[in-house]
């Protein structure tokens, strides 16, 4: 048997080996890539309601997921913005606080839109997002009647009543009138 013989026998039983270990990677890639996108895609969605669970969760996930040296500038950016939501704005209002806070999650987005081929611009990112009144009605709504309703159970609150018409019975009615008589 000769070299080229031997060669054609290792490319035979070995091809079938390599093809699928080249499948599952490739496969493995494209799940990264997906999970990246999925994160990507969440925080845009969600960018307007930034303590929604799905927002935040997407954010925990960025170390998990966002992890080669080629993203180190979307990891950095990361860090940035959670150092900035973990920090206690006392030499800050918090209209200076939030406007950062914006600023460093449009950093993030970006680093990540052109992580993942998505052109967008911060001026794009910081503006380009719909978030309706009536959400934000109904948020403060939420936490106000979260609040009252703790306070009142906590009996930091009261209850006020006030009763507008009161209907006796006509027995009630005839022992009261009975009591009256007595007291005079």
């Amino acid at each position: 048997m000769d070299v080229t013989s031997i060669f054609m026998i290792i490319a035979i039983l070995a091809g079938p080996i390599i093809a699928v270990q080249l499948t599952r990677f490739l496969d493995a890639d494209k799940e990264r890539k997906l999970r990246k996108i999925s994160i990507f895609r969440n925080l845009m969605a969600t960018r307007a309601a930034n303590v929604s669970h799905l927002h935040v969760e997407s954010l925990n996930a960025i170390d998990l997921e966002f992890t080669s040296p080629n993203e180190k500038k979307i990891r950095e950016a990361w860090k940035a913005y959670l150092a900035h939501l973990n920090e206690n704005p006392v030499n800050m209002t918090p209209e200076r606080w939030n406007e950062k806070r914006l600023d460093l999650f449009v950093d993030l987005l970006f680093e990540m839109g052109n992580s993942l081929n998505y052109n967008f611009g911060k001026t794009h990112l910081k503006s380009a997002v719909y978030s309706p009144v009536a959400h934000g009605n109904l948020e403060n709504d939420q936490i106000e009647i979260r609040q009252g309703l703790k306070a009142l159970l906590k009996g930091d609150l009261v209850l006020p009543l006030k009763v507008i018409n009161l209907h006796i019975a006509e027995p009630v009615s005839a022992a009261l009138e009975g009591v009256k008589e007595q007291k005079e």
